[in-house]
């Protein structure tokens, strides 16, 4: 069976990350990305007008890799914690063949938060959709609060798996800790609004 043709935007992310992985992300030009995905510069323009759109591009890609896969498993049965767990590590087992180039691309935004600031709509958009994958409405003040709340648990656990061994046992246990703690803070504000309805009555 013949294998599928790359798209121009696939050839554009895999140069990228290759790139990222050799030279650096900070200093990488679109000229180089163009001329490894052997594409032309207008052409990569007409696609992407900035790394950040190229990276925003890569995580969509691993937001419909991770929509199947959970999709596939099933995830109905498990506590809207769990199943939050399983589609986050199935995020992580996704972006697994890209760990190096994504840990030089972390490591030059350190040094650059404003090249760092576009990225965050795109990653908040992806964190949508494992909400969502789980089974957690992303929807009103109330979802965003939720998006925003499973950033900072993914923040946490990103920067231990980019450290952690192939059993990613680390990540894991960093991953459950913050998922439980969220869950505690929820809890405890639940329990804060009863009472102060109750106050009023």
């Amino acid at each position: 069976m013949a294998r599928k043709k790359a798209s121009p935007e696939d050839r554009i992310i895999d140069a990228a990350l290759k790139l990222a992985l050799a030279q650096g992300w900070r200093d990488l030009a679109l000229a180089d990305i163009a001329a490894e995905a052997k594409i032309g510069l207008p052409e990569l323009a007409h696609i992407f007008r900035s790394k950040a759109e190229v990276l925003a591009a890569f995580s969509r890609r691993i937001d419909a890799e991770v929509l199947a896969a959970a999709e596939a498993e099933e995830l109905g049965s498990e506590s809207l914690r769990d199943r939050l767990f399983d589609v986050l590590m199935l995020r992580f087992d996704a972006l697994g063949p890209h760990k190096a180039a994504l840990k030089r691309i972390a490591l030059d935004l350190v040094g650059d938060p404003l090249g760092a600031v576009p990225l965050i709509r795109p990653t908040l958009q992806s964190l949508g959709w494992m909400l969502e994958a789980a089974g957690i409405d992303t929807s009103g003040l109330r979802g965003a609060v939720r998006v925003r709340g499973l950033a900072l648990v993914w923040a946490a656990a990103f920067r231990v798996w980019l450290n952690d061994g192939e059993d990613q046992a680390k990540t894991m246990a960093e991953l459950d800790r913050r998922l439980r703690q969220a869950e505690e803070w929820k809890d405890a504000l639940s329990r804060l609004r009863t009472r102060k309805t109750d106050d009023a009555a």
